[in-house]
């Protein structure tokens, strides 16, 4: 069985993210709840390759779009389809162009709970239904109801895996395994020793 500790996600700062100069605060709030950087790069994706990322689950299409029909009826609003799969072929073009419209930055953080502890950090999809302290809900103000009228992708600064499976797929879609450094944090005792022995001379 693998240790929660080296649990890894992926993370991806989108255009907007990199543009408003909040790369430096994105990784700052994912690495000061103790998690380690172990993957980096930087470089415009095609739209290939994000059509690839958000379709690496075959189920996405459907399950995107059966979201967005109750998010609309939830809110006693009219879905612009009732057909989950019309709605996502809408969802993946603007989130193609949203996506390849600038430099973006990938990254992998490994560490307990990795996947879990990313996404509350990051928050909700929707930045204006995320928490205040959450990175969406502290630093957007973007609405789908707003993007939805705009025709375009919601703004919402990062890409976070949403289970451990997607995050393994979604790391090796973006990263090849010689690109994924193992090495040891000092903070990592403090993190993960049973005992905490070692820490008085």
């Amino acid at each position: 069985m693998v240790h929660h500790k080296d649990e890894q996600t992926l993370v991806i700062i989108k255009p907007d993210g990199v543009q408003r100069s909040l790369v430096g605060e994105i990784i700052k709030r994912i690495e000061r709840v103790g998690l380690k950087l172990v993957g980096l790069k930087m470089s415009v994706p095609s739209e290939d390759m994000i059509e690839k990322l958000y379709t690496l689950n075959p189920e996405w299409r459907r399950m995107t779009g059966e979201k967005v029909i109750e998010g609309y009826k939830s809110k006693s609003l009219k879905p612009p389809s009732e057909d989950p799969l019309e709605l996502t072929d809408i969802i993946l073009r603007n989130l193609k162009k949203y996506m390849t419209s600038g430099p973006v930055i990938f990254m992998v953080w490994k560490g307990a709970h990795a996947v879990s502890l990313v996404r509350k950090i990051v928050g909700g999809t929707e930045p204006l239904t995320s928490d205040v302290g959450t990175i969406r809900g502290d630093f957007v103000l973007d609405s789908y109801q707003m993007s939805d009228t705009d025709g375009r992708a919601v703004r919402n600064l990062v890409h976070a895996s949403g289970s451990v499976e997607e995050a393994s797929d979604e790391i090796k879609h973006w990263f090849k395994k010689d690109e994924l450094i193992n090495y040891r944090l000092v903070q990592e005792q403090i993190l993960y020793d049973v005992d905490l022995d070692g820490i008085l001379e």
